[in-house]
This record gives structure tokens, C-alpha cells and sequence, in this order.
């Protein structure tokens, strides 16, 4: 039996001492392949709800979760942090907070080696990933001396060396110029083609055209297109 990437049901969050949920009642389905835009105002729980779905929540961060959050099938309540990462990847706003190694190379593999997996499946991971972004030749740059466009595809690159089904994009494309955009964006096209699970979130709808369903998140509601 195939499951979906990421299955909500009947799913609510609030804050530890509030009274009224974030919001409540979510349902969806993403498969691979699929891509879920989510947009909302400032402060309706977009980060929050990445993540919720990324484990973050309730597993380092506090909050309250009602109904389930389905990872190929697995409750993630019952998924330590390591596990999750594996299967759900979440990119951050600012690639500066995800990278703190001294080269490109060694960003890429921390990942996989924080999982003990053997040097030739970390070799072949890491060169896989600089081959998905086209960064070859930044191997053995400083992450801190690149652009910002190049900062998030490391950061997105670090992600991709765990090989997660599911991908989170949590405004990965705020910071960037135009330039830097595109070339993210078609990343992102190329994942979607290669059968990842996509929740890109955004203010910029504009930004989202490769979503297939949409979830627009306000306070204590959430709307589907």
C-alpha cells in the first residue's frame, strides 16, 4: 500500500495556555510530485505550522497538537527528530541560521554523517546534491562568502543530502534579488519533477505558481483553494 508524503487529519495547534487554537480542523494530502502553497498576513502561524509539520513542534518547541500528522503513513508523535529529518526537510528564511561549516563540501555532508552513514554513501550524496544544484564548483568555498541566492542553495542543499521525501520552504525566496529567485525557483521545479513533496510558503503569491492546492492561513482559520 502506498501512502501519501504527508498526510493531515482533523489537525489543530495552539499555544501552550491559549485558550483559542492558531487554527483548527485541517485536512489534506500531498503526494509525490504534488506542491502545497501556503500563504497568510504576518503572525497567522506559518512558520509554526512548518513547524508542526516538520516535528519541530512538539519535539524541541512547545505547543499543543490535536489530530495526526501522517509521514508515509507514520504518526510523526511516535518519530524522534533525527528519523523526521529524513523523511521531511525544512528549508528557513535565512540560509545564515542553517550554515556554520567552513566549506560547501562539508555543509553537504555534516547531515548525512551526524546518521553515520558510510564515507562513499556520504561522497555519492554530496556530489548528487552539488550536481541538483549546479555548484560543482563551490565545493570548497566558504558558505560564508557567497551571495545570498547561493547561501539558500546550500542550505537547501544540506536538506537534500539527507534525501527527504517531503521538502519545507519557509520563505526561502523573501531575501533574494530576482536573479537569486529564478535560479531557486528552478531548483524547485526540478524536485517537483523529480517526485519530491513541496510546501512552499510565501507572502508572494506570485512566487507559488507551481503549487497544485493552496492553503491560505489566517488567524484561528484556514482557507483551501
Amino acid at each position: 500500500m502506498k501512502f501519501p508524503c504527508l498526510q493531515v487529519e482533523d489537525f489543530s495547534f495552539s499555544f501552550s495556555g491559549d485558550s483559542q487554537p492558531l487554527w483548527e480542523g485541517l485536512n489534506f494530502k500531498l503526494q509525490p510530485g504534488e506542491a502545497l502553497a501556503v500563504t497568510g498576513p504576518s503572525g497567522c502561524g506559518k512558520s509554526t505550522f512548518c513547524y508542526c509539520l516538520s516535528g519541530i513542534i512538539p519535539h524541541h518547541l512547545p505547543g499543543i497538537i490535536r489530530g495526526k500528522i501522517l509521514v508515509k503513513g507514520q504518526n510523526t508523535a511516535s518519530m524522534n527528530l533525527p528519523r523526521l529529518a529524513q523523511e521531511v526537510g525544512m528549508v528557513f528564511q535565512d540560509p545564515e541560521t542553517q550554515l556554520f561549516c567552513t566549506t560547501v563540501e562539508e555543509e553537504l555532508a555534516f547531515g548525512p554523517e551526524n546518521l553515520c552513514l558510510e564515507p562513499a554513501e556520504i561522497k555519492d550524496r554530496v556530489d548528487q546534491v552539488l550536481d541538483v544544484l549546479e555548484m560543482n564548483h563551490y565545493r570548497h568555498h566558504n558558505p560564508a562568502h557567497l551571495s545570498g541566492g547561493e547561501q539558500q542553495l546550500i542550505a537547501l542543499g544540506s536538506v537534500l543530502t539527507l534525501n527527504p521525501h517531503t521538502l519545507i520552504l519557509d520563505e526561502a525566496l523573501s531575501q533574494l534579488d530576482q536573479d537569486g529567485q529564478k535560479r531557486v525557483q528552478n531548483i524547485i521545479r526540478k524536485l517537483k519533477r523529480d517526485g519530491r513533496a513541496l510546501i512552499l510558503v510565501d507572502h508572494q503569491v506570485e512566487n507559488l505558481t507551481m503549487a497544485d492546492q493552496h492553503l491560505k492561513l489566517a488567524n484561528c482559520q484556514a482557507t483551501w483553494r
